[in-house]
């Protein structure tokens, strides 16, 4: 593949600009739906897309390969993303506003240098316990609207809700971390080996449906541009790029813009600790890749996602 910054750039930024509007169809698409309900349709829409891709690409028989060398394997990769995933995710933001429940899904980063120490045997270095705190520190500025004591303002069980999905997230993030398979056919494995689970669990626990388009609309989108076609775009832009880093680093701004759809398409007024927090949040992110070891796992989170 011939190596093109220019169109690296273009495609990771209508990556992350789509990504950015995500908070905003989680909120909305809620409003329809249950988060089991939302899982579920997202999830169907996802591999609607992704099939999709790989059937123009003409690799779908890679998927069903996957899928019957190693069934198991699947269906419990599946169980954390999307399924766990997702489900604690759209739990949290169903409790939370969204301008709370976004930047600290961020956090997931830190959480994934934290595990990393018992499950792929890492050091744990200086960098990496000031930028826990630095982060965590943001958090604590979202939660409490900047008092640092006053926890009123945010529901603890979203919180614990979007805390736990970024366990959820970097265990699945490093199950994958020796996965050779190609990405886009392995990300679809996941989605497909995850269908019985999410689909039993729905019907058992959620099973009527009140259909609106609003809630249709909600899970294509959700599953297009959350889980499908952006994923690709932000492959995509990596495998052109020259500079990898560069491009990698345009996520950070999908937070920061998501803030601005939060507050127009949902009227959502944004407090001014949200912006503090969310800087420290980032700010940790970026000492950790900054200071750390630079041969210590540290990616964003749609890179891992493959």
């Amino acid at each position: 593949m011939t190596k093109n910054q220019r169109l690296a750039t273009g495609l990771g930024l209508l990556a992350v600009t789509l990504w950015a509007t995500v908070a905003t169809a989680f909120k909305l698409s809620l409003t329809y739906l249950s988060p089991l309900q939302l899982v579920f349709f997202s999830c169907l829409s996802c591999i609607i897309c992704l099939s999709g891709i790989l059937l123009v690409q003409r690799r779908l028989l890679l998927v069903i390969q996957l899928l019957k060398q190693r069934p198991l394997y699947y269906f419990l990769l599946g169980s954390l993303n999307p399924f766990a995933y997702y489900l604690l995710l759209f739990a949290g933001y169903n409790l939370l506003p969204a301008q709370q429940a976004q930047p600290i899904n961020y956090t997931w980063a830190i959480t994934l240098t934290l595990l990393a120490v018992p499950f792929l045997k890492q050091r744990l270095y200086l960098a990496d316990i000031v930028a826990m705190a630095v982060c965590y520190s943001g958090v604590i500025v979202i939660c409490t609207q900047g008092s640092f004591i006053d926890f009123d303002n945010t529901d603890p069980l979203g919180l614990g809700y979007i805390l736990i999905s970024t366990i959820i997230w970097s265990l699945y993030w490093i199950i994958n971390t020796k996965q050779t398979a190609d990405p886009i056919a392995n990300l679809l494995a996941c989605f497909m080996g995850s269908l019985p689970l999410t689909a039993i669990t729905t019907f058992y626990f959620d099973p009527i449906f009140h259909l609106t388009w609003q809630g249709v609309a909600g899970t294509l989108y959700i599953g297009f541009f959350e889980m499908g076609i952006t994923y690709v775009l932000w492959l995509f832009a990596l495998r052109y790029a020259e500079q990898t880093a560069k491009v990698s680093n345009l996520i950070f701004l999908a937070p920061f813009m998501s803030l601005y759809f939060i507050a127009t398409i949902l009227n959502e007024p944004i407090h001014h600790s949200v912006y503090s927090g969310l800087a420290l949040i980032i700010g940790g992110i970026l000492i950790q890749q900054r200071f750390s070891n630079p041969n210590k796992l540290s990616k964003t989170k749609t890179t891992a996602t493959s």
